[in-house]
């Protein structure tokens, strides 16, 4: 089936100060505001422009740091406006090389089972386990329903943010399938680290213990965040995931949990990793068509 377009309204400039540019592509989350707002990030990354010091994509906006003393930011404006009407990145032939990466995930694991159950005051169904909440107000049958939707399609990484190396994903899946849970009605104080946690419309896997407050659904064997470097997969850099990875969240049974954990103990862990040509547009068209094909990449 077909998914339906989003018509996006015309962006939103803003100043922050002297030195940054905030540009709103849209106030709600969709898979083409993210398209269009990494095509302009990646055109103004691609034109290293004076004066642009950094920039930061995000799920439906995307942030400019300039140095107003070689850059105006008015000026800087009027040349984001040219690259908005420029890109395009739902044209029929527009492509992009990307990763497709298999994430293993223990749903229902004991330690992020136990941290949740010491917050349950903070929840909007006390006597309810996150996966069971999140199954019930998303009209799934069981807490199986619901593993099997999350772990049966595709998501699209959309940005890295809120604590470093901490993943934004966005199910790759029609909006009338889209999972959706609120966040905790108080957030926790303690989440484990590789926790796999959802919050709106988002998944992430936390990359580090700390507080949180999305909803716990399990817990990955493998890290997305390595300070020391020590795995290959970190070899350049700290942080694994990038904007534009397509990742599946495969449930795995606690035996390969254990191995996993081992093989990253002992420093030999390797994400299966494969490139794939990403066409927005023909997701768009043909959502599950692609999202078998990006599977049949990744596992054969």
């Amino acid at each position: 089936m077909a998914n339906a377009s989003v018509e996006l309204p015309p962006a939103r400039y803003d100043h922050g100060g002297d030195e940054f540019v905030f540009v709103e592509l849209d106030r709600a989350m969709s898979l083409e505001a993210n398209f269009k707002a990494m095509a302009i990030t990646s055109a103004l990354q691609e034109e290293n422009l004076e004066g642009v010091l950094d920039i930061c994509p995000s799920n439906a906006s995307y942030l400019i740091r300039v140095d107003p003393d070689r850059l105006h930011p008015a000026e800087l404006v009027r040349h984001l406006e040219g690259l908005e009407r420029s890109v395009a990145p739902l044209a029929p032939d527009k492509a992009v090389r990307t990763r497709v990466v298999d994430v293993p995930v223990l749903y229902d694991d004991p330690w992020t089972h136990e941290t949740l159950m010491r917050f349950r005051d903070r929840h909007q169904d006390p006597e309810a386990t996150d996966l069971e909440y999140a199954a019930r107000v998303n009209g799934f049958a069981s807490v199986g329903e619901l593993v099997e939707a999350l772990s049966g399609s595709p998501f699209l990484v959309t940005m890295i943010g809120f604590v470093p190396g901490l993943p934004f994903c966005y199910q790759m899946v029609p909006r009338e399938r889209q999972i959706e849970v609120p966040k905790y009605v108080r957030p926790r104080t303690d989440t484990p680290e590789r926790a796999f946690g959802y919050g709106g419309a988002f998944a992430v896997v936390y990359p580090v213990r700390g507080a949180g407050g999305y909803q716990l659904f399990g817990l990955a064997p493998a890290p997305v965040f390595d300070r020391t470097q020590r795995l290959a997969d970190f070899e350049d850099g700290i942080v694994f995931p990038r904007p534009g990875d397509i990742l599946r969240y495969r449930s795995i049974d606690r035996s390969e949990f254990d191995a996993i954990r081992d093989e990253v103990e002992r420093g030999t862990f390797r994400y299966r990793i494969r490139e794939f040509e990403f066409a927005p547009a023909h997701f768009l068209t043909d959502p599950d068509g692609v999202n078998a094909q990006i599977l049949e990449v990744l596992y054969r």
